[in-house]
């Protein structure tokens, strides 16, 4: 009798799902398992994902083998990120397609579409109140034209990043309408109580997100008799992730973005997933449980998908997203490297790197398995000040006081700044105050060409291009924020818009002002300048194996205290970033940067010969240097 073979494609899903079984199955097992519908659980789970393979076109299967043989791909030089709101970037999702040659023109290779999922309607948290995931939003097309623009990125090399919220719906979901009509197996789908009692115990141990205008971690809701975990805002209800269910809803969700094009699940406030009396309910161990689940799931049905876990918290807590201990090469395949931006910030207002070289080598090891940094200087996001007072008391300050330095100095209040942002969710309990801002209102720019300085407009020029050739180098793929390449300034205008006007984070989400990028190869304007000057550091980045992500980055602790030094250690030898944080010039000696390994002395970054004079390399304020 003849023996029945699988057709192929059955055969690649059985082969992927061995694979990873044992990154999946287990995880599930510890969470789940006590649940008398655990074994149902693990049927549906095992259909849905056949179901999201079988689903798959055609070409992302390809990418799937493709990727599956270069596990790499997302770690070469040639990766580089631009982030950006669709309505404020281009108007609509058509509008993109006809921006793709300025993405190509700067050297794109990765974009992250700020949330496009349909969001509620008014304050929507900048489209993280989401209220139905297989939609657009309707103001920016639908999802036949996002899958259009996903295929045109694909055609030129362009990943897409898009944002999955999996800490919270919008309380318009469906799952939270059919919760409020009184359906307990929706109910059961969020953190809903009877009576006040458990939400003031767990309050006792939270920590409040947005103090000003959504203070408190839960709400209450008269018309339907419940008190409902709400940790960022009202709008927004926490998901109850010891509900199996959940796991499943988001898994299918996670796939049909997938097969839609998506190449990056960008996966926000992760860090809140699960929650646990007495706790700041923040990166509990069950949380890298799920993310390593979800992972494994991409594996098995989409594995040309890889996942950028949204945490932004102290280094210890943020590495094991990328895998720490048993979850080591198996949770996050990109986290952003939050304190590498801090740090940035902090060296550039003391002109100090110290800490910055403390932090850095303090916490993070030199390599990731499997994984790497998605590094930045500016986002859609704040500035929080994530220095330790332990990490600041090793260099001999005050935590609080640097902090609340840091906040006034860049906020433009501290004499002497060169900066002008905008606080953001100031606390008095804490002290705690976040900055908003522009890259380059933060680094000089608006304060200069308001004063009419040339010469502070030039050291802003140079403060943002060592920005952009520091996060070229580090390790990781760095992401460029919509307008940074242009230098565009804060944009005040948001005071006029009530749903923004109580948000001074959009201060730095201007509309993208394509006059000015008309003119980006043109003149020697600021804008004119940072573009080329950034177009230019990425091609070069594309022309540095040695800054492959799987290469270490070593942290180095040269004499001179306002230069950062890093060196990439790679089989070829170690290249040498050189970065002078201060608007003097500085000098390194010749005899220290041959010790690093430095035999060559050729700038990779300018692609010249780096003269030495009576035995030192001078760098000029706000160098940047990549030593071979």
């Amino acid at each position: 009798m003849a023996k029945t073979t699988a057709a192929p494609d059955d055969e690649v899903f059985g082969l992927r799902l061995e694979r990873s079984s044992q990154d999946l199955w287990p995880m599930l097992e510890a969470l789940y398992g006590a649940r008398p519908e655990y074994a149902s659980f693990r049927e549906k789970l095992l259909k849905a994902l056949k179901k999201g393979w079988a689903a798959r076109p055609a070409d992302l299967k390809r990418l799937d083998l493709k990727r599956d043989l270069e596990p790499d791909w997302f770690q070469r030089p040639d990766m580089a990120g631009y982030v950006f709101y669709i309505d404020r970037f281009a108007g609509t999702l058509q509008g993109v397609l006809d921006k793709l040659d300025y993405l190509t023109d700067l050297g794109v290779t990765y974009v992250h579409l700020m949330p496009c999922l349909k969001s509620r309607p008014g304050d929507s948290d900048g489209g993280y109140s989401v209220m139905d995931y297989r939609q657009i939003n309707p103001a920016f097309g639908t999802m036949e034209d996002f899958e259009a623009v996903a295929a045109a990125f694909r055609k030129r090399g362009i990943s897409l990043c898009v944002d999955l919220v999996l800490n919270h719906t919008a309380k318009e979901h469906a799952w939270a309408r059919k919760a409020v009509k009184g359906d307990a197996r929706y109910q059961d789908y969020y953190l809903m109580f009877d009576t006040p009692d458990l939400p003031q115990q767990y309050e006792k141990t939270l920590v409040e997100v947005f103090p000003d205008n959504a203070p408190g971690n839960f709400t209450h809701y008269p018309e339907f008799g419940k008190w409902v975990w709400t940790t960022f805002n009202e709008h927004q209800w926490d998901l109850n992730w010891a509900n199996p269910q959940v796991f499943l809803e988001v898994v299918e969700i996670m796939l049909n973005l997938a097969n839609k094009g998506v190449d990056v699940l960008r996966l926000d406030a992760v860090a809140f997933m699960w929650k646990r009396m007495g706790t700041r309910c923040q990166s509990e161990p069950e949380v890298h449980m799920i993310l390593q689940a979800l992972r494994a799931c991409s594996r098995i049905a989409a594995p040309a998908v890889i996942h950028l876990e949204e945490a932004i918290v102290a280094p210890a807590e943020m590495l094991p997203y990328l895998g720490r201990g048993r979850h080591d090469g198996k949770e996050g395949n990109l986290a952003y490297h939050n304190s590498l931006m801090v740090q940035f910030w902090s060296s550039l207002a003391t002109r100090d790197t110290r800490l910055m070289a403390h932090v850095l080598a303090t916490h993070f090891p030199e390599v990731l398995t499997n994984a790497t940094y998605a590094t930045y200087i500016r986002c859609h996001d704040d500035i929080g000040w994530a220095v330790t007072d332990e990490d600041a008391a090793a260099l001999g300050l005050s935590g609080p006081a640097h902090r609340a330095f840091l906040s006034d100095f860049y906020e433009g209040s501290f004499p002497g700044t060169f900066s002008r942002g905008a606080l953001f969710q100031v606390n008095p309990a804490t002290g705690d105050k976040r900055i908003s801002g522009s890259f380059a209102s933060l680094a000089g720019l608006e304060q200069a060409l308001d004063e009419g300085d040339a010469a502070a407009v030039d050291l802003a020029v140079q403060r943002i291009l060592m920005g952009h050739a520091l996060i070229a180098a580090f390790g990781g793929i760095p992401l460029v924020y919509m307008g940074d390449e242009l230098a565009a300034l804060n944009d005040r205008g948001y005071l006029d818009v009530p749903e923004h006007a109580h948000d001074s984070r959009w201060i730095h989400r201007p509309r993208m002002d394509w006059a000015l990028a008309e003119s980006r190869n043109a003149g020697q304007s600021p804008a004119s300048r940072v573009f080329q000057g950034l177009r230019h550091i990425l091609a070069r980045r594309r022309a540095v194996p040695e800054f492959h992500a799987g290469n270490p980055t070593r942290i180095l602790r040269p004499d001179p205290s306002g230069v950062f030094a890093f060196a990439r250690i790679a089989p070829t030898g170690p290249v040498l970033g050189l970065f002078n944080f201060t608007e003097s010039w500085a000098h390194l000696g010749e005899g220290w940067v041959r010790a690093q390994g430095v035999t060559r002395m050729h700038d990779l970054l300018s692609d010249h010969p780096v003269e030495t004079h009576n035995g030192n390399i001078a760098l000029p304020p706000y160098a940047r240097v990549w030593l071979a």
